[in-house]
């Protein structure tokens, strides 16, 4: 459904991404889709053709370059080479430019896991962005100056997050209210990446898909989408 395209990030560099479009070929908002730490693979590709199905432009851009993790380890090495202002501030961002250059005149983020966590950076670094859902991920909340952030976020929160302890999330509530940014956030009696189909075939007992959990975050995004792109 979707194809491999270039684009330009804000300081002249390429990077590849996924674009999924709507059938139609009429012109319509964009989403950025932010992968896990697995990288760019067919799950995340998924997403963005769902994103589509929905009538959004989702572009997923390819932050790790080509690379593909199968295994936690190998996931966890490239996540931490990754430099996260870096792909916020200049990848996540392009791809958001791109989509407004090309015909869509309000564009959302959302991410998942490690994409979750560059989501709220995202909303922060990224003064384009029109609405942001992150899904259980966030960044170190010293990183997050809630005072430069104005577009509206959902969240969706796993209760039973391990990677990302549910704890912090109070914090991250907290200082956003203190900011006054508008926001609403979920929790879910879930483990983390819920809304991942394949988790469970991760093999790490601190992933469980949640079908129930997975179908309830979804429709509250659409929802959400609706009210603030289109």
């Amino acid at each position: 459904m979707g194809k491999m395209i270039r684009f330009k990030r804000p300081d002249g560099q390429n990077v590849d991404g996924y674009l999924a479009e709507p059938a139609d070929g009429k012109p319509a908002p964009g989403v950025v889709v932010i992968q896990e730490w697995w990288g760019l693979n067919d799950q995340i590709k998924g997403v963005a053709d769902k994103m589509a199905a929905a009538g959004y432009r989702a572009l997923v851009p390819d932050l790790y370059r080509g690379k593909v993790a199968l295994a936690a380890n190998e996931a966890e090495h490239l996540m931490n080479e990754l430099n996260f202002g870096d792909a916020a501030g200049q990848d996540v961002r392009g791809a958001v430019q791109h989509l407004k250059a090309t015909g869509s005149n309000k564009v959302g983020v959302s991410g998942y896991c490690m994409g979750g966590a560059l989501t709220l950076l995202a909303s922060v670094f990224v003064p384009e962005v029109d609405a942001a859902v992150p899904y259980y991920g966030y960044p170190p909340l010293d990183y997050i100056d809630a005072s430069k952030i104005t577009a509206p976020l959902l969240g969706h929160w796993a209760i039973e997050d391990v990677p990302f302890p549910i704890a912090g999330v109070a914090d991250l509530e907290k200082k956003l209210a203190h900011a006054k940014v508008d926001f609403e956030f979920h929790r879910y009696q879930a483990k983390h990446a819920f809304a991942n189909e394949t988790a469970d075939s991760k093999g790490l007992a601190m992933l469980k898909y949640d079908p129930a959990a997975a179908e309830l975050a979804w429709t509250r995004t659409m929802a959400f989408f609706a009210r603030q792109l289109k």
